[in-house]
């Protein structure tokens, strides 16, 4: 009972102001975390989101060189080699990518960065292992060329398959690399090597093939090689990443989020078994991920023709675009929600799935309204017939919007570590897509098959929505009802105004394209404040300021 009297002595007093201070701290690093994961998630957001257009614009220029120089037949072939190559190296990579982003972040939050080594040693080997069995697969069956590229004669068949075959091993275990500067905190060796380098020098390289030596072992040729170089970069980087200081490298910095010193070397290093008891999961649900883009065009090449199935191509492009800004924050904010969550900061990371989703909902669903607005006129631009897609597009933009407006929860179910609560959903969405597809594309075409990917997309980001809801996050508060609000108010009704006063024309889509934007610029500026745009700025500016000081530490 004496000590509920301080008066007394001394002591109490102390251990009040002791307990003050402690929880003074406590508070301000749990603020920093929350700052410095809000500030890399704006700088690797919009990063990321220069590369996946730097991408993009590359993709579409290199399929317009193939395709002038081959022909549609051999272009074909070389982008049947390039689908088939993209789907088995990223099955090869047995999710151990994502489990680098997860255990690398958690490691460096827990001891500094001393677990890192063992988590390669666990992560490369098997990929490594993986990519090359399946490469001498390919490399030694004849029969299984032929089957994956029919319309080549068997010999060049064979010579196309064996060369994506060599190239297998290399841009299986780049991949693994990246994931794994990804856990460091930083984009910029993924969004570098995968969404500008590569991209960019495959057309660098297939631009004179085309004019001097045009085929379709060299052009594929020309897609491959990138790989190498990609593979030294992210090799680089990793150990780049390794060696710098912890504020350089993007990961976090020295000082505990909770107070106390970090544990370096106090942590049980992650077993192989938890590793890939996570990874497992996630492999099976990436493989459905994929699944799901090539479905619809399985589908319509069997029950359709090839027209619905280049209709539904040019459609599935439009609204991929439509989710760049998502994917871009996702490889940004993944490693920031797994090293909030390893520090025990719960509420910070739940903040910051927060803000990257109203961001994310702001500046993406104008864009779908726009696109369900005048589909027959955006789908135009890829040439005459591409309008009959108008009502797909319409269908798969209104699924894309609930894509986009839960936000990253499938990253924040991963990096919670519910892999198997993602293969879950992936899994449904797949089976849903599938039996749905099959029922579908036969009376509907390419609008059937339109409307099973758009059911599998709620399906899967429904369930995942729900899931983050039981981990304790939530998505939805006053900020996100303000920038669903201003998206929708601002930019739907001159849309689809003009939609109904001049048609779906260019001349509609220009003119209520121009009235959105001026709705929508006003209407970010009035509700700057609940949007959280003065966070966003002083996250961009904090970013500039640093490199700056790093810049001078250099010099």
């Amino acid at each position: 009972m004496t000590g509920a009297r301080p008066a007394a002595h001394g002591g109490g007093t102390a251990a009040g102001a002791a307990s003050g201070t402690a929880a003074g701290a406590a508070s301000g690093t749990a603020a920093g975390a929350r700052a410095r994961g809000v500030a890399a998630t704006v700088r690797g957001g919009w990063f990321g989101f220069a590369g996946s257009a730097v991408n993009a614009l590359s993709g579409f220029l290199l399929v317009a060189v193939v395709t002038r120089g081959l022909g549609a037949h051999g272009a074909g072939a070389v982008f049947a080699g390039v689908a088939a190559f993209t789907i088995v190296s990223n099955a090869c990579k047995l999710g151990a990518d994502t489990a680098l982003v997860r255990f690398v972040s958690r490691d460096l939050e827990l001891t500094g960065g001393a677990g890192v080594p063992a988590l390669l040693r666990t992560a490369v080997p098997p990929a490594l292992a993986a990519s090359t069995a399946c490469a001498a697969l390919l490399f030694f069956s004849p029969a299984l060329a032929v089957w994956l590229l029919p319309g080549l004669p068997a010999g060049q068949a064979l010579a196309v398959v064996r060369l994506f075959a060599l190239f297998l091993p290399v841009a299986t275990v780049s991949l693994v690399l990246l994931g794994a500067t990804r856990g460091y905190g930083s984009v910029v060796p993924f969004v570098g090597v995968e969404q500008i380098g590569k991209p960019v020098l495959r057309v660098v390289l297939a631009l004179p093939l085309v004019l001097l030596a045009p085929g379709v072992l060299a052009l594929s040729a020309a897609w491959l090689a990138p790989a190498l170089l990609g593979a030294a970069a992210a090799w680089l980087s990793l150990r780049r990443s390794r060696t710098a200081p912890r504020g350089d490298a993007g990961g976090p910095r020295e000082e505990r989020p909770v107070g106390g010193e970090r544990p370096v070397g106090g942590e049980r290093p992650v077993p192989p078994g938890e590793f890939w008891s996570f990874a497992g999961p996630r492999a099976l649900s990436s493989v459905f991920d994929i699944a799901g883009v090539w479905t619809g065009v399985v589908l319509l090449s069997a029950l359709g023709t090839s027209a619905e199935a280049g209709i539904y191509t040019a459609v599935g492009r439009l609204v991929t675009a439509g989710t760049l800004l998502q994917l871009a924050v996702r490889l940004a904010v993944a490693a920031q929600i797994s090293r909030l969550l390893a520090a025990g900061l719960e509420r910070e990371a739940e903040h910051l799935h927060r803000l990257s989703t109203r961001w994310i909902v702001l500046f993406s669903w104008p864009l779908f309204m726009l696109l369900a607005a005048f589909p027959a006129t955006v789908l135009s631009l890829f040439g005459p017939g591409f309008g009959q897609g108008a009502a797909a597009l319409v269908a798969l933009s209104a699924a894309c919007v609930v894509n986009v407006g839960v936000g990253n929860a499938q990253t924040v179910v991963l990096m919670a570590g519910r892999s198997t609560w993602n293969l879950a959903t992936a899994g449904a969405g797949f089976a849903v897509q599938l039996g749905a597809g099959i029922w579908l594309v036969p009376r509907y075409g390419v609008t059937g098959a339109a409307l099973a990917w758009g059911l599998a997309i709620v399906v899967d980001n429904t369930a995942s929505a729900l899931l983050v809801r039981r981990l304790g996050f939530r998505t939805a508060d006053r900020g996100y009802l303000h920038a669903a609000a201003v998206a929708v108010a601002a930019v739907a009704p001159p849309a689809f105004a003009a939609r109904l006063l001049w048609g779906d024309n260019p001349w509609g889509a220009v003119l209520g394209g121009a009235f959105a934007v001026c709705g929508f610029c006003a209407a970010l500026w009035r509700y700057r404040v609940p949007l959280g745009v003065g966070e966003f700025l002083r996250a961009l500016r904090k970013g500039s300021e640093g490199k700056s000081r790093r810049a001078s530490r250099a010099s």
